[in-house]
């Protein structure tokens, strides 16, 4: 039996689907009068994401799972991990494995309901969009073995080692063990006793980590790094939160945060200073009209840069909607790739994990970012009495080559003013 199948697939950005055609061919049976054609409707998804598609099998009743498009920017993956195995029912739709690309981690969904038959890649191998990840059978039962008939035959009819080989063996492994250890000490006396290497263990860095681990490595060999230093009394900031904390929640459904006014101050002191907003470009200098503002959060698996745009035409209500939005994706690890690509400024708060101070690493390709820390009671001089106040480090970690340190310590400055008195974002001043 011939089988040809033709398949289109083109992706509609405005109304966000994919289309698939088929047509097939059979040795002695006439040819279909129109080809057939189904459509999967893409959920949630960006205008970039293909979804699984089947194929047709001798019955028809097989389907595959393949790796989605991940991205305009991301050209491949790891396979990092299988969430079933062969043998498990699975739903339409249902993730049953996970691609590690350089930003984000994506799912593999089957695409019909049914039983897993059986893995086609590898956990560990580096997919492709379109690659084939597992084929799942539409009417097969759930199997408690996972073992295929075949498998098991041979393992019965497996016959066990031949006894003749094992004295041999017996007879090897005295002179091994007794030989090699003495020769170590005697060859190398002086030499420290090290940890075994069996207490060491050895695994490959995620693709993440890796992307961490180049871009920040970028920044210092590209950018003529350097940090001002500057604190902040959280008083009145504070007691803001604490005076309309109940009615903010009221009227807007979410709870008012630090996050959102240190936004705001940072959005002031772009604005006034300009050139922190802006870029190298070769030999030119690039100013952004814009000030899209990413948010440093901390995953179990590294740390990514959500992004917020527009954050200049924003109130504090839409500010701490997108934190908590985007804070809870990258928990989740549901970031796309769009919510993480851009920025112009960057904001890190280490304070949340009770770093007192820290100097930050841009984000290429920005030219700074700020440094928020821990809030500690500190004795300070308040009109010309000793008082306890809550204390803030920040820090601004700016390129030297593009900012001068007047206008890092002014744009600090403004910062500071604006948290410890918020009633100058309300007049402007």
């Amino acid at each position: 039996m011939v089988l040809v199948r033709l398949q289109v697939l083109s992706l509609l950005q405005s109304s966000r689907h994919a289309r698939h055609f088929s047509t097939q061919l059979l040795e002695g049976v006439p040819r279909l009068p129109k080809p057939t054609c189904e459509r999967y409707f893409l959920r949630n998804a960006s205008p970039y994401q293909i979804w699984s598609r089947s194929f047709a099998s001798e019955n028809g009743d097989l389907v595959e799972a393949v790796v989605p498009f991940m991205g305009e920017s991301v050209t491949d993956g790891t396979l990092a991990n299988f969430l079933k195995k062969p043998g498990d029912r699975v739903e339409a739709d249902e993730a049953i494995a996970q691609i590690e690309t350089d930003k984000v981690t994506i799912d593999v969904s089957s695409p019909e309901a049914g039983v897993i038959e059986k893995f086609i890649a590898s956990e560990g191998d580096t997919v492709t969009p379109g690659t084939k990840v597992a084929v799942i059978s539409k009417s097969a039962a759930p199997s408690e073995a996972h073992v295929a008939p075949s498998e098991e035959t041979s393992q019965k009819e497996t016959p066990p080692p031949p006894p003749a080989e094992k004295p041999k063996v017996e007879a090897k492994s005295p002179k091994v063990e007794s030989v090699k250890p003495q020769a170590s000490k005697l060859a190398s006396p002086s030499e420290p006793q090290l940890p075994p290497k069996e207490r060491e263990r050895r695994v490959s860095m995620p693709r993440l980590r890796k992307r961490i681990a180049n871009r920040l490595k970028d920044s210092q060999n590209t950018f003529a790094l350097l940090t001002t230093f500057n604190e902040v009394d959280m008083t009145n900031l504070m007691k803001l939160r604490t005076d309309y904390k109940d009615e903010f929640v009221k009227k807007h459904g979410v709870k008012l945060g630090l996050m959102s006014c240190f936004v705001k101050a940072a959005v002031s002191a772009l604005q006034n200073q300009p050139i922190v907003n802006a870029v190298i470009d070769g030999d030119d200098i690039i100013y952004r009209d814009y000030i899209d503002v990413s948010v440093a959060v901390g995953t179990s698996k590294g740390l990514v840069v959500p992004v917020i745009r527009d954050t200049e035409g924003m109130n504090f209500a839409d500010i701490e909607k997108g934190i908590n939005s985007l804070a809870k994706k990258a928990t989740e690890g549901a970031l796309s790739i769009d919510e993480m690509a851009g920025g112009t400024f960057t904001i890190s708060n280490g304070g949340v994990y009770g770093s007192l101070i820290s100097t930050p690493i841009i984000n290429p390709p920005q030219s700074a970012i700020l440094g928020m820390h821990s809030i500690v009671q500190r004795p300070v001089v308040v009109d010309g009495s000793i008082l306890a106040r809550p204390m803030m480090y920040l820090a601004l970690t700016y390129d030297h080559r593009l900012i001068d340190g007047r206008e890092a310590v002014l744009f600090l400055r403004r910062i500071k003013d604006v948290v410890e008195d918020p009633r100058r974002l309300l007049l402007d001043i």
